[in-house]
């Protein structure tokens, strides 16, 4: 799917008339008659209603019927109206509306679903994807935002929602963009979290009714539906309420490198517990490992891809499901990011509800070894979302091994720049980090744990988003019922004590799924870890991530010294942890690779300027 979103006047039609290739896309026109919607999208990927002159479009996967966003036509007045049904309809979509010469365009909570806006020739237009809008305005990219891309594990919000694209904008979480017939645009807020407040069994039953409506949303009409089973509750959860949904369920599992693995003694455990699927083990010795086919560009060059270390697996497995007859995959991915216990949730919890803390501290000391006097001052810190991005730039070479030694009670994870990194890369990122800190930035909640989870969920959104263009190339969608609207609410919705307790993993979950995922394969307390996979990969695919080092064009930008990282291929690091500035390193360097030359920054063609 793509699509362009755009304004009820003359000069928004004018732009329309601009749109490439606009003779092989479907064009949905406002009253007027002027295009309002130019895209691709497949069957059952958009539901329409017109009332009048009125127009209200979903496009995505929801099970919502044209009859009742017909419904919802009749009784709004405003385009802020539309609030309520986009708090209440299951699914994962866009919502564009057109009402009076108005026209409201948002995605979802996680960014499964982005909105990206700019102008041209004096109006704003809206899309799903960035390049769409610099196709049109002929703008390159924003070089000088790379730095902070080169940050493992992944930039911190708000710099790792700046869009890559000179001229464009991404839109803010919980805010729909409205569009006005002169061509003016604002953003509007119409989300923010929930309080924390409902007791376990209420949220449990929260979660497991949003959990069922979104697999419900995917299964349709679908005779035959994939989802990943790796052994884990989430992808096993949603395997279990598929399985009801769906006349054929195929699940996939990835042969692990460490033969100690106890995700494949779980998956195994529940393929039991589903006779009547059918189960794919997709093996070592056929299907790629991480870190093969890097050398290949991306077709999708929104921005570095997060999960190019796995690019060439995702084409594999969308290629076996495709011939079983699936058409429709679905991943646990985004349950971690909801469910998993954080000792974030403590700082909070120590005001709220002090008894339960203290107890939460002795088993959480206990388990991670954190002294007594660094937890104490954690605890006490009140610093601001500010403050805290301010002293994450202080601390981006600090070594790598301090990581754990005490707890983190901050905004988020420390962040740390790669070895390879330039001392002026390190510098222009500190520079951004201390600038979005002197802006004095709203974090995305008041409470940093629900902060922190917000800001993994939209990374997580961001991600999968991109996962599904790869996937559909192979004629499989990708979805992840655990980042849709309704199941975000409901995980944010529980209280702290019942989601932070440190003998119980994922809690809420479990509590929710009871009933529906059998006891036996429901109890697990332990989570893999998939280091053999990285050093597997690296070792194996050693030549061709050498060969990237070669002409590197983040070294031809002067971020990156080529020499280092090579050296670090030919004798990789010991700690897992230290490798992770490889992965969006090289997420960079291959999106850098796969712009068209006209996209590219003028001084990539022969060092700095």
């Amino acid at each position: 799917m793509q699509f362009l979103v755009f304004p009820d006047s003359v000069a928004g039609a004018a732009v329309a008339d601009a749109v490439p290739d606009r003779t092989h896309q479907t064009v949905i026109v406002h009253p007027s008659g002027r295009p309002w919607i130019i895209g691709r999208w497949r069957d059952g990927e958009i539901v329409l209603a017109a009332e009048g002159p009125r127009r209200l479009a979903l496009l995505g996967h929801t099970s919502v019927t044209p009859q009742r966003l017909s419904t919802s036509l009749q009784r709004i007045r405003t385009v802020s109206d539309l609030d309520a049904l986009a708090g209440t309809v299951p699914g994962s979509f866009h919502l564009v509306a057109a009402l009076d010469g108005v026209v409201r365009v948002q995605g979802s909570i996680s960014s499964a679903r982005q909105v990206f806006y700019g102008s041209i020739a004096g109006t704003t237009v809206a899309a799903d994807r960035p390049q769409c809008l610099s196709a049109l305005t002929g703008s390159g990219i924003a070089e000088e935002l790379l730095p902070v891309r080169l940050l493992a594990p992944w930039p911190p919000w708000p710099l790792s929602e700046r869009c890559l694209w000179r001229g464009i904008d991404a839109l803010g979480m919980g805010h729909y963009l409205e569009m006005s017939q002169d061509g003016r645009a604002r953003t509007v807020r119409w989300w923010s979290p929930p309080e924390p407040s409902l007791p376990l069994e209420a949220a449990a039953e929260r979660v497991r009714a949003a959990l069922s409506d979104a697999v419900a949303a995917r299964a349709g009409s679908a005779r035959t539906i994939s989802a990943d089973l790796s052994g884990g509750m989430d992808s096993t959860s949603l395997c279990f309420l598929a399985a009801d949904r769906t006349d054929h369920l195929v699940t996939t599992r990835w042969e692990a490198a460490d033969p100690a693995d106890e995700d494949q003694a779980w998956a195994g455990r529940a393929a039991a517990a589903l006779p009547d699927a059918r189960h794919l083990v997709l093996a070592r010795s056929s299907a790629p490992v991480w870190f093969a086919g890097l050398t290949e560009p991306d077709p999708d060059i929104e921005a570095p891809f997060a999960w190019i270390r796995t690019r060439a697996r995702l084409a594999y497995m969308a290629r076996q499901v495709a011939e079983h007859g699936s058409a429709t995959h679905l991943t646990g991915h985004g349950g971690d990011e909801l469910f998993s216990n954080t000792p974030l949730y403590l700082h909070t919890l120590a005001r709220t509800n002090p008894l339960r803390a203290v107890r939460y501290l002795r088993a959480n000391r206990a388990i991670y070894r954190w002294p007594a006097g660094a937890t104490v001052r954690a605890l006490l810190n009140r610093s601001s979302f500010g403050h805290w991005l301010a002293t994450s730039a202080e601390s981006l070479i600090a070594p790598v091994r301090e990581f754990g030694v005490a707890p983190e009670f901050g905004w988020g994870i420390s962040y740390r720049s790669a070895p390879w990194a330039s001392g002026d890369a390190i510098a222009a990122a500190r520079r951004q980090l201390r600038e979005a800190a002197l802006s004095d930035p709203e974090p995305l909640a008041p409470l940093r744990a629900q902060h922190a989870a917000l800001q993994d969920v939209r990374l997580c959104g961001d991600t999968l988003r991109r996962v599904d263009r790869h996937t559909c190339r192979f004629g499989v969608s990708w979805h992840a019922p655990f980042v849709d609207d309704r199941v975000v609410e409901a995980a944010l919705s529980v209280r702290f004590e019942d989601c932070a307790m440190p003998d119980r993993y994922k809690p809420v979950l479990t509590a929710a799924m009871r009933g529906i995922v059998p006891d036996h394969v429901l109890g697990r307390s332990t989570k893999s870890e998939y280091s053999a996979d990285a050093y597997a990969g690296l070792r194996r695919h050693r030549t061709e991530l050498l060969d990237l080092c070669d002409d590197m064009r983040l070294a031809r930008l002067g971020l990156v010294d080529a020499r280092v990282l090579r050296s670090t291929l030919e004798s990789l690091p010991h700690s897992s942890i230290t490798l992770m500035p490889l992965i969006s390193t090289f997420a960079c360097e291959i999106w850098l690779r796969s712009l068209p030359a006209t996209s590219r920054v003028a001084d990539l063609s022969g060092g700095r300027r």
